[in-house]
């Protein structure tokens, strides 16, 4: 029997949005250069909402693009012989720009390698960093996050679950036991 508990509440996702939206501006000193890139599914949502704090801290909206990494996961004949590939969409040239990759959970670290592959199919940018509401541990590769909602120490079979409610209707983090 799976137990269920939560980690962050509605309340907790804003405050580290918030949090790391004002460390993304103090690191880089405003948005000038900077661009976001989301990564399916929640990473999208997550890297809207920074986005929005952006603006109404900085009063520019910075381009916020979408990458879908299926098709460049190591695993994903593991997964399934026929992929579901969702949206992928950035609309600015990425040639000589701060990417923030923006993600869920971090954990083995091939997501975000998947996904700085498939960035550089779309240009050459000046630096990639990172941005995650949860980091859990357990790294397969030597990826880390620059930013960091709250680092969860976890056993490697249990499951974090971030809600967010763009997608699920709820905004919470979730740590399935057992």
């Amino acid at each position: 029997m799976k137990k269920s508990f939560t980690i962050l509440d509605a309340a907790d996702i804003e405050r580290i949005t918030a949090r790391i939206a004002h460390e993304i501006l103090e690191i880089h000193k405003g948005a000038g250069n900077l661009s976001l890139i989301g990564i399916q599914t929640r990473g999208v949502f997550l890297a809207r909402r920074i986005q929005s704090l952006i603006k109404t801290i900085e009063g520019i909206k910075i381009p916020t693009g979408v990458i879908d990494i299926t098709l460049y996961r190591d695993d994903w004949t593991r997964i399934s012989h026929h992929p579901v590939v969702q949206a992928t969409d950035i609309f600015f040239s990425i040639d000589e720009k701060q990417i923030v990759l923006v993600d869920d959970v971090l954990f083995t670290g091939r997501t975000i390698r998947a996904a700085m592959d498939a960035i550089m199919d779309y240009g050459r940018p000046d630096r990639i960093e990172l941005a995650v509401l949860v980091d859990r541990g357990h790294r397969e590769l030597p990826i880390q996050a620059n930013y960091v909602g709250k680092l969860v120490a976890t056993r490697r079979l249990e499951t974090v679950n971030v809600l967010l409610s763009e997608h699920d209707g709820i905004d919470q983090v979730v740590l399935e036991k057992g």
